[in-house]
């Protein structure tokens, strides 16, 4: 499954990836790179609470 993230950058440098499709579903990183490495584990984590929840 393959899910959107939008990336950017806040005034202290940080990057912050959200996945728009899954509300409250935000990580950040020092890089792009861990931001988005962040996100998908954060998006894994999402589906898998919500998974049990039903």
């Amino acid at each position: 499954m393959k899910f959107n993230v939008t990336i950017d950058r806040d005034e202290d440098g940080v990057w912050i990836a959200e996945c728009p499709a899954i509300p409250g579903c935000v990580s950040q990183g020092a890089t792009r790179k861990e931001a988005l490495d962040n996100v998908k584990e954060a998006i894994a984590i999402c589906l898998e609470v919500r998974a049990d929840d039903d």
